[in-house]
């Protein structure tokens, strides 16, 4: 496997001198993008001439990570040339929420095949379901590791895009398969937020769409925990999410992001489900913990890389790393803080590249993959 990783920055141009020598029918390139390039696609469209045999994906963002920094207005861009490991890629547009499930169905099927190994997958960010999506990409003949996340707009919520083959897409998800027995994957993700106030029952809602905690209107409920900030809703939600678990015996606890409120029915939507009989709690940030769970993340996607059985780590390694934009918009400068904490448990020769999501797609700690929201996710991959 060689692996490259460079980027593209407005009014200072490529990193690089020259485009890395990698294409071939086994080569991933990665793009992940600031929202403004879908105005000014000329430097996708280099990178596109430039690999023309290989399989082109990527998504908007909400800042682009490349190493341990952070930027806005660039592109981060990974090489991968495989050298045993086949990979496809496939597409699937998505016109509204209630799709979600048969998209990632239709994905999981597009690329199942006896040796597929795991699949990678950038979506839409805001017409999805992320938790109906992973329902449907779980769907294959064996479990596999299912990583990805949900493209983003900064902190507006008004437009996301998806790059598959090389074309900037609206309305669409696309992913990546893994095949064969030398490609190793390696996942973690972790939040870092603090629980406050009781625990409530969702006591009304349909899908991603919260009417009624405690049998009270979710929208009213929610807006006296924040107070002065609910008039900055949906954007403030951001730095108050909602833990979610099925009774008190749960120990799984998976976070949802709001992505928009309606205030005729008084309800809230989400980046995934909160089904009707969980319990719910707000949560708020803790600096110090969000910037942990960041290095925990490395750890368990060091540790799940391992465990994959023939890894040694003396390989060349790609992280991909998704953060929710909640998380940095509380860390603010602090943010390159988490990146940098993801790259401490990995080893030297790895190479990082990701982005600010609108949500993330990864196994809880193993098992099938969920969607996970205000976490740091990191996918690992090497080939031996």
């Amino acid at each position: 496997m060689k692996l490259e990783t460079f980027q593209y920055i407005e009014k200072k141009g490529w990193s690089t001198k020259q485009f890395p020598d990698l294409d071939s029918d086994q080569t991933l390139v990665l793009i992940f993008a600031a929202p403004e390039f879908i105005d000014n696609p000329e430097p996708i469209n280099e990178l596109v001439k430039q690999y023309p045999k290989s399989k082109i994906i990527g998504c908007s963002s909400a800042g682009e990570i490349l190493g341990s920094l952070i930027n806005d207005k660039s592109l981060s861009v990974a090489v991968v040339r495989f050298d045993k490991t086949p990979i496809k890629i496939t597409s699937a547009e998505i016109t509204n929420s209630d799709d979600s499930y048969h998209v990632g169905l239709q994905l999981a099927e597009k690329l199942d095949q006896d040796d597929l190994n795991n699949i990678f997958v950038l979506s839409d960010g805001l017409k999805v379901n992320g938790s109906d999506l992973v329902k449907g990409l779980n769907k294959t003949k064996k479990q596999i590791i299912i990583t990805g996340g949900l493209a983003g707009d900064g902190s507006r919520f008004k437009q996301t895009w998806t790059i598959y083959d090389g074309k900037i897409l609206k309305d669409h998800v696309c992913a990546v398969g893994f095949y064969g027995k030398h490609v190793h994957i390696g996942h973690g993700s972790k939040g870092g937020w603090d629980i406050f106030g009781p625990e409530r029952l969702i006591t009304r809602s349909k899908n991603n769409v919260l009417y009624e905690f405690d049998n009270r209107p979710a929208l009213a409920l929610y807006k006296e925990y924040l107070g002065d900030k609910a008039s900055g809703l949906p954007a403030t939600g951001l730095l108050y999410p909602l833990a979610i678990r099925e009774n008190t015996t749960d120990t799984r606890q998976l976070v949802r992001t709001i992505l928009s409120v309606d205030e005729k029915e008084q309800s809230l939507t989400f980046a995934g489900d909160v089904p009707t009989g969980y319990l719910a709690q707000l949560m708020r940030a803790n600096f110090d913990r969000l910037i942990t769970g960041a290095s925990e993340a490395s750890k368990l996607a060091k540790t799940t890389l391992l465990n994959t059985g023939s890894a040694t780590l003396s390989e060349p390694i790609l992280s991909i790393a998704i953060s929710c934009v909640g998380r940095r918009l509380l860390l603010g400068e602090r943010t390159e803080e988490e990146i940098e904490s993801t790259l401490e448990s990995l080893p030297s020769q790895t190479k990082q590249v990701g982005f600010y999501s609108y949500g993330e797609l990864s196994p809880y700690a193993n098992g099938s993959c969920d969607l996970h929201n205000q976490t740091m996710t990191l996918t690992t991959i090497c080939e031996t």
